[in-house]
This record gives structure tokens, sequence and C-alpha cells, in this order.
């Protein structure tokens, strides 16, 4: 198992946010959180980032415990985190931004990066700051790599591009674990997928018996 996280607690001083969740992440998957805003899921993704301490459980990354792993360690040892908003340098450029990466691979993966290398993050689209994000992820080669609401400020004309990255980035050779309020998207692209809901997982399976559950229906799909 790539990463194990067992009855894992993750609070802000005495308010817990996250309670007693479980979930597997296998190499080469492409595995999903689902849940409403508020229910703890950049909690969930950020304490397995190692930016939030889990007061409670386990966190193990190919067999090895992570919680005596300081925060800025966890990309040596194979976690790489897209996050939510992207929070890019906006006064470096793009290339800058990506100077010690293999920029030919993230050139492949993005082509308008290498045009638009020169101009300054800040100054870029939604999508391509999204683009540079994934590509800062991709640098330390991670074994998996976290998104948070990837989709989040995109234009609907470009979201489905952005997934299809995702699962490039999987057929690359890294496993995902993906946030997301897009479920169709997320649940598309999954092979297996977990509901958080108020800071606890309430189902997990399969996308396609996911879809099939009343409850997950018509909270998420309006059906």
């Amino acid at each position: 198992m790539l990463l194990e996280v067992r009855n894992l607690f993750v609070g802000y001083g005495d308010a817990t946010a996250v309670w007693d969740a479980s979930l597997e992440v296998e190499a080469g998957e492409i595995v999903s959180v689902i849940g409403p805003n508020g229910a703890g899921k950049t909690t969930l993704i950020n304490a397995i980032a190692g930016l939030r301490r889990c007061t409670k459980g386990r966190l193990a990354f190919d067999g090895a415990d992570m919680a005596a792993v300081r925060a800025h360690a966890f990309c040596a040892h194979g976690i790489a985190l897209v996050p939510e908003g992207r929070r890019l340098f906006t006064r470096l450029s793009a290339a800058r931004v990506a100077r010690n990466a293999s920029l030919e691979r993230i050139y492949s993966l993005f082509p308008i990066l290498r045009d638009k290398r020169q101009q300054l993050a800040g100054e870029l689209s939604g999508g391509q700051q999204q683009m540079v994000a994934i590509g800062r992820a991709l640098m330390a080669q991670p074994r998996i790599v976290l998104f948070d609401e990837p989709s989040l400020g995109l234009a609907p004309s470009i979201v489905d591009s952005m997934f299809e990255i995702i699962v490039r980035v999987r057929d690359d050779g890294a496993a995902v674990l993906l946030v997301e309020q897009n479920v169709l998207k997320a649940l598309e692209i999954a092979d297996r997928a977990y509901v958080l809901e108020q800071g606890r997982i309430v189902a997990t399976g399969l996308p396609a018996e996911l879809m099939k559950q009343p409850h997950i229906r018509e909270a998420y799909l309006g059906v």
C-alpha cells in the first residue's frame, strides 16, 4: 500500500475538523474524495501533505510512519501537493517557478507554458496558473500527487482538459489523491472514491457503486 490513513483525527485547537478518517491509495491509482463545502476535505489533504498535524491516528507512506516527519520533508518522501487556489509566486516567471524541474517533461504536459515561460505567473490565466502549480508539484518527481480542488475558479471550457491532465499525471507514474467538488468529474476519472461529510467518511467504493446510492445521487448529483 502506497498511502495508508487509519483512524485519523485532525483539528484546529480544541475543534476537531476530521474524525476517525481511514483511506488508502495504491500505486497507479486515482482516488477521489468528494463532499460538500466545509466537510473537511482540505483539512484532510493538508494533513496528508504534512501541513497540518494529526491529533490521533496513523499516516503511513510506503510503510513509513509519517508522524515524526517535518512538513518540508514530505516532498523528499515522494508526496507533492497542488494546493487549492494554486498559491504561486506571482512575480516570478512561469519558467523560473519551475527552474529546477525537468522542464521538457513539464512542457510536454503543458505546451503552452513553453510559449509563456517569460511571462509573470500572476499574469497568466487561471488555467495556465493551474498548469504551473501542477508543474511545480511534479518538479520533485513525486510518487503521489495530492490535488486540492483543481477545477476551482477555472472556466468551464478548460475543466475537462484539467481532468485529462490529472489522468496523464497518473499515467506518467504518480498515484493521485483528488479532493474535488465537481463530483461527476471526480468520479469519472477515479478508480475508487470516498465520501466525506461533516469531517467523517460516510461511504467508500467504486465510483459506479457510489453513483447508485440514493443519498449520493440526491446530495451530489441532484437526482
